[in-house]
């Protein structure tokens, strides 16, 4: 079998639709959407529909052992080609000696798909995770970082041939969070309201489709940071005090904070004039990420930032409960916001 380590979700889907097939796909981790896009894409194309009354078979790990399990995907198939076998919530499975077994001497006309969710297989049965890479694949769907968001964002409605501009994708991305099978969900929703004739997902589409508004949001608070608007920053936390549902000091700290570390970092950059040279430094995904922190060096010293992410680890601890019996999350954000803008 080919080397295994490192396997990407767009791999595996590359070769599915290929129709190049390995008998073990183990799927594991903690963000559950590419292990059901991959485990559903087999399901729903490896057999054709008449073939599948006899040689799909679906099981649940709470209802199965591991020895029925393997008995099933010994079975040849009817009339078919291959057999697909699927073990979904596998991580219910106890004892996987049986499974062990099977993999090392798999039956090629099987396509047996285990869905291990909300964790992986333990490490330390070496012999069980060496059996599998052997006879397949072993894939890890992990959660996406935050900074990852927006380029799933995009890369979902590419595919699907609409445009998006950056700030609608901040929106989203701030407003969602990296639930995937939420955040898709709720892109199927733009989608599926976009005319025919516009295919552009604005501000105003998510305001109206999400709910996110889009004057006040975590995306035009840290742009009034960034420029030191403090007319427009003031505004907007006022508003969230008003209305905690659009959005609290919760969400934003990890925001504020990401921004003030960056902002430090580049004050080390060799040429922090230059927007190529200083999105390479930071490791931007585009030079347009760099203005925000070539603004906020103008507009921030360097002992200034020192002394606000001081402020940030402060607020965050009181947030926490740490040190702060009784102010409210709301007073926090505003006695946070006055520090970094006087």
């Amino acid at each position: 079998m080919a080397e295994t380590k490192n396997v990407s979700y767009d791999s595996i889907m590359r070769d599915l639709k290929a129709r190049k097939y390995v008998p073990v796909y183990y799927l594991m981790g903690d963000e559950s959407y590419y292990i059901d896009k991959v485990c559903d894409y087999i399901a729903e194309n490896v057999l054709a529909p008449e073939e599948r009354d006899f040689n799909q078979t679906v099981f649940f790990g709470s209802d199965v052992t591991a020895s029925q399990v393997a008995d099933a995907a010994r079975r040849y198939p009817m009339m078919a080609e291959r057999q697909v076998v699927i073990v979904k919530e596998a991580q219910n499975i106890k004892n996987t000696d049986a499974l062990e077994k099977y993999m090392k001497q798999p039956l090629a006309s099987t396509i047996l798909v285990i869905c291990h969710k909300n964790g992986k297989v333990d490490g330390r049965k070496r012999e069980y995770v060496k059996a599998i890479q052997q006879a397949g694949i072993l894939f890890e769907s992990s959660k996406l970082k935050d900074y990852q968001l927006p380029a799933f964002i995009e890369g979902y409605l590419r595919q699907r041939e609409v445009s998006i501009d950056q700030k609608s994708t901040q929106l989203i991305a701030d407003a969602i969070g990296a639930d995937l099978n939420r955040l898709t969900s709720e892109l199927d929703k733009v989608l599926i309201s976009l005319p025919a004739n516009d295919r552009r997902v604005t501000p105003q589409v998510v305001e109206d489709q999400i709910g996110v508004s889009k004057d006040f949001n975590g995306f035009e608070l840290k742009d009034a940071i960034v420029n030191r608007n403090i007319f427009k920053a003031n505004q907007i936390i006022n508003y969230f005090d008003k209305n905690p549902k659009a959005g609290s000091i919760y969400a934003f700290l990890p925001l504020l904070f990401s921004y003030f570390q960056n902002l430090m970092i580049a004050y080390y950059a060799p040429q922090r004039n230059s927007e190529e040279a200083l999105a390479e430094w930071l490791e931007l995904r585009s030079k347009w990420g760099a203005k925000d922190y070539m603004k906020g060096m103008r507009n921030y010293s360097g002992k200034k930032v020192m002394q606000i992410i001081g402020k940030l680890r402060e607020i965050d601890a009181k947030s926490k409960g740490l040190d702060n019996p009784n102010t409210p999350p709301g007073e926090l954000m505003k006695e946070l916001i006055f520090y970094i803008l006087h």
